[in-house]
């Protein structure tokens, strides 16, 4: 269980850790070039995996809605980038998805946690969401995420800003 007194996760109101994360496509992408702009930061388990699947088809059919309001989605996992690669094709995805391969991106963000499923433990990514404000601090945080509904909620969050 999470100590909300040594709880890693940024807050809102506080600056969000900057990073650079190779992405599909090729290149990398570095949160703080993005200052000017908010930026929907998604973390989230596994590529090609059901709820996963959801989520970003939500955010890819809500694309056009969020660039109008300015903001630009950053999708970030541990998968590779050939993995990513596969999973955009396969559902023709519009969001941008970054490789944490080490985990390092997630750790600081603290959604890289204990998990248990079918009385397992392990270590993985809590799905998590943060709206970043256009100078770089957090204005959001959606921790343990269910998918249904969350796109829209996060675009009326990012209209509010």
């Amino acid at each position: 269980m999470s100590d909300t007194m040594t709880d890693p996760r940024p807050l809102a109101g506080q600056p969000a850790p900057d990073f650079s994360l190779p992405r599909d496509g090729g290149g990398e992408v570095r949160l703080s070039a993005h200052r000017g702009a908010p930026v929907v930061l998604y973390f989230y388990p596994r590529d090609d995996t059901s709820g996963c699947t959801k989520q970003a088809q939500a955010f890819t059919a809500l694309g056009s809605e969020l660039q109008l309001a300015g903001a630009r989605v950053l999708g970030v996992s541990k998968d590779t980038i050939a993995k990513h690669e596969k999973f955009r094709d396969k559902y023709d995805l519009g969001v941008t998805l970054l490789s944490d391969a080490e985990s390092d991106v997630c750790e600081r963000y603290g959604v890289w946690v204990e998990k248990k499923m079918y009385g397992k433990t392990f270590m993985g990514i809590e799905r998590t969401t943060f709206l970043i404000d256009a100078e770089g601090r957090v204005a959001r945080v959606w921790p343990k995420v269910k998918v249904a509904g969350h796109a829209e909620e996060v675009l009326d969050a990012v209209r509010a800003l």
